[in-house]
């Protein structure tokens, strides 16, 4: 086996997991995680060839940039949301709601780990930052299934749809900068402005000011290029320019911590090109048809990196109370932030007390803030372990393993129990006709 056949591999297998999940009536993406986990090389992986070895034909954290770039288009599709005309239309209302529920999840997220650390002190402070950002985003996809699949329609869902959209957003910015605090403070170095202000400002400034120059400048090519299919070629090669200057060791070259964010970039290269674009919209069209290969690949390949062996180690204990404080606190959190700011904005009886509910669906923004973290600890992790700074190194590694094992629980469960508590929500607010959907 090789890097192209193991990729051919986790395609097929993620296509035909979702047959079985339409059997099930489960949403594909759990197809795709639980294949992904069984066919990686934890599993049935290690005799097929597929393996964890650095440097090896077919080591898994080789084909990483498939994540990266799938993470991208994720950003790219947020960004399109960020219409000016939409905007102003929906108004301050979700704009409110939107933040509280974000930062609500945030937040009880935090305060409830932290009250888990009382209990055992093993839990890293850097891991509860870090998924505590993480808490912020919701799954859109699964979200819009089910009004789809049900028809569903109403205040609550006209209110629920653009923010499930927004929401993503603010969970990237929190995400920039509370991990790049959290592995500030993973690496030993003492809290400074530098390290805790000047570097994740640059970071979120840097991204945001490269995602939009590309995105002027994508937009002015829409001019020379009429054709729907180069539109769509230059915005790949905008997206792919934000993934790799992401992965370029600024670090090295300025002296203090400082990395672009591929996925803020992207999604300022979205809505740029959305807002000065009168027919971009065919492009994120066209866009849909080339990008389902790479989110099925996306993921399989981290549900494969889902280490089974944190489970057998002396952290397992850890890692699963962890997923279960995470998963009741951010329900909570979501659901007190909605039901608040519904509240104050005075929003409609059945948003006030239906809203959180359809906002506990979680996957691919959190899964891919995830993979990033892990990615980027255990990188940098190896890097330090090679320099003699095995201590510091083993701890980065150590917690990119269990923020991932954490996250991909956690979504597995909100995906099987998100969308049918979304069903329920919708049905009791009197927006699915059940004779229409008997």
């Amino acid at each position: 086996m090789n890097q192209i056949l193991c990729i051919a591999l986790a395609l097929v297998v993620g296509l035909l997991s979702s047959r079985v999940m339409k059997l099930l009536k489960l949403p594909n993406v759990t197809g795709y995680l639980i294949s992904g986990t069984i066919f990686g090389p934890y599993v049935l992986g290690q005799f097929i060839g597929w393996n964890t070895t650095p440097g090896s034909a077919t080591d898994i954290n080789a084909i990483s940039w498939i994540s990266q770039i799938a993470l991208g288009f994720i950003a790219f599709s947020i960004g399109s949301s960020f219409k000016l005309s939409v905007l102003k239309k929906i108004g301050k209302r979700v704009v409110m709601i939107t933040i509280f529920e974000a930062l609500g999840g945030a937040l009880f997220v935090g305060l409830f780990l932290i009250l888990l650390k009382l209990i055992i002190n093993d839990i890293p402070i850097e891991i509860i930052m870090t998924l505590a950002a993480i808490a912020c985003a919701t799954a859109p996809a699964a979200t819009l299934m089910v009004i789809r699949q049900y028809k569903a329609d109403g205040p609550l869902v006209r209110t629920l749809l653009p923010v499930v959209a927004f929401d993503d957003a603010v969970a990237l910015i929190a995400f920039s900068v509370l991990f790049t605090m959290a592995k500030a403070m993973a690496k030993g170095s003492s809290p400074n402005v530098i390290d805790l202000i000047v570097a994740p400002l640059a970071s979120i400034f840097g991204s945001l000011i490269l995602g939009g120059l590309l995105g002027f400048l994508v937009s002015l090519s829409f001019k020379l290029f009429m054709s729907r299919a180069n539109r769509m070629s230059m915005s790949i090669a905008a997206i792919l320019i934000c993934v790799g200057v992401s992965l370029l060791p600024f670090n090295k070259w300025i002296g203090f911590d400082l990395s672009i964010s591929g996925l803020l970039s992207c999604m300022m290269v979205g809505a740029f090109v959305v807002n000065l674009n009168k027919d971009a919209d065919r492009v994120f069209e066209r866009m849909e048809f080339f990008t389902p290969p790479i989110y099925i690949l996306f993921f399989v390949i981290s549900g494969a990196n889902l280490n089974l062996t944190v489970f057998a180690s002396e952290n397992a204990v850890v890692i699963i109370s962890i997923a279960a404080v995470y998963l009741v606190s951010r329900a909570l959190g979501k659901r007190t932030g909605a039901f608040t700011s519904a509240k104050i904005t005075k929003c409609e009886p059945q948003i006030q007390k239906y809203l959180g509910f359809t906002l506990i669906p979680q996957a691919g923004v959190a899964i891919g803030l995830a993979s990033t973290a892990t990615q980027t600890l255990v990188s940098e992790g190896n890097e330090l372990i090679l320099n003699g700074k095995t201590e510091i190194g083993n701890n980065l590694v150590t917690y990119g393993g269990m923020i991932l094992a954490v996250v991909l629980i956690s979504t597995l469960v909100y995906e099987i129990v998100g969308p049918l508590i979304t069903k329920v929500a919708l049905t009791k607010a009197g927006e699915i006709n059940l004779e229409l959907n008997k």
